[in-house]
């Protein structure tokens, strides 16, 4: 975003726009299930750019056997001498499906060259393969959609600052991601490199400015909604039926079953 900063997306305002866009995903995902579709999103960035606080609004009015989350651990010591994109290709989908990968083959392209985990020869192999794994992708038929989320150096240690401070954000906070901090402009040039070699016309990269949570959200959604041709499936009409006459059931007698205390009486 060039220029004058943006000023944040007000909170009322940005809760109607997420309802909207969620609603539509919805219909998105209706579609892609009834025409037997499948699509691929990759969420890639730096730590604490914003990609997880997406993908949960993402998924969060969809339905789990449709839309998958995919966020793999570190690869075991079997995975390590396979072909490096395979374990990714057991999680791709099947028809009527969707995938986001929480992170993707791009680790070998950032944190992988970046920490030294991968060697120069594996790192120069991925740029040479990657572009052609996708275009197999794409030419089978997948929509994959690949968005980068941009954080600026100063909202990135904002927060980590406040996950440090934060006992149910801890957890999102390692060893590894304050290692990122003084590796600032090794992971910039590592992005840099990757995009020169892997935006390519059949699967472009697309760029999130993110240091505004709200904004980055409703922008990455609506450009997902944008960028798949889907159309609203008529849903099904459904009636309640009649509950039937009681045949005399009676329930146990409550002391005959263990209930959860109400803590709720007690605030």
């Amino acid at each position: 975003m060039a220029g004058k900063r943006a000023a944040k997306v007000p909170l009322a305002a940005y809760e109607r726009e997420l309802l909207r866009l969620q609603t539509e995903l919805v219909k998105l995902q209706e579609w892609v299930r009834t025409e037997g579709a499948r699509v691929v999103v990759v969420f890639e960035g730096r730590d604490a750019a914003g990609k997880g606080g997406t993908i949960k609004r993402v998924a969060e009015h969809l339905n789990p056997r449709v839309a998958q989350i995919v966020a793999l651990p570190k690869p075991t010591e079997r995975e390590r001498t396979q072909w490096y994109f395979q374990r990714y290709v057991e999680h791709l989908p099947a028809a009527g499906e969707i995938v986001l990968f929480d992170r993707s083959w791009y680790n070998r392209a950032g944190v992988e060259h970046v920490m030294g985990f991968c060697t120069k020869e594996e790192y120069q192999l991925f740029l040479r393969q990657c572009p052609i794994f996708e275009r197999m992708l794409v030419e089978e038929g997948v929509l994959l959609r690949k968005y980068w989320f941009s954080v600026s150096d100063a909202e990135q240690q904002k927060r980590f600052r406040r996950r440090l401070k934060d006992p149910t954000r801890r957890w999102k906070l390692s060893p590894m991601d304050l290692e990122s901090i003084t590796r600032w402009e090794a992971y910039s040039r590592a992005k840099d490199e990757m995009l020169v070699h892997t935006d390519i016309a059949e699967a472009p990269w697309f760029v999130v400015e993110s240091d505004d949570k709200r904004r980055a959200r409703l922008n990455m959604i609506a450009h997902l909604l944008d960028s798949v041709p889907y159309h609203e499936v008529p849903p099904p009409v459904l009636e309640l039926p009649r509950r039937p006459p009681s045949k005399g059931y009676e329930r146990p007698p409550r002391d005959l079953q263990t209930f959860v205390p109400d803590h709720a009486a007690s605030l």
